[in-house]
């Protein structure tokens, strides 16, 4: 392109055009050829500090846009040639090059992109290559949240997200290790469809309803405990364990023959058994259905009411242990709710413990950068909250990674790539329905 006067190297500095809308022409737009390839050979070998030279393309654009530059010098290391190379093209030269060597018959942007059109053209037929079709769309973006892959850098490099596939973020990486069912991302897709119109965001709880329509049918039943209370239950019936079938999606179940098509998991059960410490209150508030002193509550799966005999306390007064009595449910002593639980088929012998990340919303604000302090200030420090000593059900121990689980009255989990044999680790996928902003 230097060769056939149509790329130059130019020394003009940030400086000169800041602030300059139209184009401020280039006083070496009309070196001669030869010094300009004498110039970008000296760029190539390092002769030149960064910042003091490029190569400009000679495209007259229509809207009075500088000349687009087509390599800058950059003296960073590269993970491939270390600091052997120091000139790098930019994405408006290299973006319409590479489209047409891959064959790209429309190459699909964003908006934004709609001014670079005409150089995308142009320099396609200025190197005499095949020219793609560039059609623009409008971003997706997503409230309390940002999908630009330079915002997302910053995160990761403040340490506010740990790296391009955590869960709090909206990349398909992020999404694929929370769980996120591929199909329910295309649902996604092809409810909201696709427009032209500028400044179109959605809210998280339209993907996260086609989220829940999928993993409704397909994440197997388990029960999970993030705060574990032991409950020692005296007079635990033999019959009741040390082993009960549960249906893997009791919504499947066949009427008629009472078996679930998606199958059946063995859950261990005995006479200790833990349930969540949020299930339990000595002074229940108003409306409280759970287990309290003097009242009942059921046990899943098991057909049994649990009612407190004593409360047992350490040292410094908190609850170690509920010691309880069960009797076997029936029309006169239904309980007002049911509560999961997890155990082991040995007393002495604790269940799987676990652990489980729960991940919300990244930002505070819809549009996070409306923040006066900034994109960074508007971060939530309570965005992931760990339970290292929470506890499940045997059932789920030794899932693949990224298998997804409905942990009943909690929400949805994921197999997490940092999972072992000894401790699994979970990820909050989705909350139950209605619990998407807690």
């Amino acid at each position: 392109m230097i060769k056939d006067d149509k790329a130059y190297v130019c020394h003009q500095q940030a400086s000169e055009l800041k602030g300059h809308e139209t184009r401020i022409e280039s006083p070496w737009k009309n070196r001669p050829v030869a010094e300009s390839l004498a110039l970008f050979e000296d760029m190539k070998n390092g002769k030149i500090d960064e910042g003091k030279a490029a190569l400009r393309l000679k495209h007259t654009m229509s809207d009075g846009k500088l000349d687009p530059v087509a390599y800058r010098i950059k003296f960073n290391h590269h993970h491939r040639s270390g600091y052997e190379w120091c000139i790098y093209p930019t994405y408006d030269y290299t973006h319409c090059i590479c489209d047409s060597i891959e064959d790209i018959t429309h190459s699909l942007c964003t908006k934004e992109f709609e001014g670079r059109r005409p150089s995308y053209y142009w320099l396609c037929n200025a190197v005499d290559i095949y020219c793609p079709v560039q059609w623009e769309y409008s971003r997706l973006n997503m409230s309390y949240t940002v999908v630009s892959k330079r915002k997302i850098a910053k995160l990761i490099d403040q340490d506010i997200v740990a790296d391009w596939d955590d869960p709090r973020l909206f990349t398909l990486s992020a999404l694929r290790r929370r769980g996120f069912p591929a199909q329910a991302i295309k649902n996604f897709c092809k409810k909201i469809g696709v427009t032209e119109a500028t400044d179109t965001i959605l809210e998280p709880q339209m993907l996260e309803a086609c989220v829940r329509d999928v993993l409704n049918t397909t994440a197997t039943r388990g029960m999970a405990v993030l705060v574990p209370l032991c409950v020692e239950i005296e007079n635990f019936p033999a019959s009741s364990g040390p082993r009960i079938t549960v249906a893997n999606i009791p919504e499947t179940v066949c009427e008629t023959e009472g078996v679930a098509p998606t199958g059946e998991h063995a859950v261990d059960v005995c006479s200790t058994v833990y349930i969540s410490a949020e299930d339990f209150s000595e002074d229940p508030p108003k409306g409280y259905k759970r287990l309290t002193v003097g009242g009942s509550v059921g046990l899943m799966h098991l057909g049994l009411v649990l009612t407190v005999k004593d409360v047992v306390k350490g040292a410094d007064g908190s609850i170690t242990k509920i010691v309880g009595s069960v009797v076997q449910v029936d029309k006169a002593n239904k309980p007002k709710a049911w509560i999961q639980w997890v155990s082991s088929s040995c007393p002495t012998v604790p269940p799987q413990v676990a652990e489980v990340r729960v991940y919300s919303r990244l930002f505070a604000s819809p549009n996070p950068e409306s923040n006066p302090g900034g994109l960074l200030a508007d971060a939530l420090p309570t965005s992931l909250v760990t339970y290292k000593g929470a506890m499940v059900d045997n059932s789920v121990k030794g899932a693949a990674v990224t298998t997804v689980f409905q942990f009943v009255r909690s929400g949805y989990y994921c197999v997490d790539k940092d999972s072992t044999a000894e401790k699994p680790v979970f990820n909050l996928t989705i909350g139950l329905k209605g619990e998407s902003k807690k």
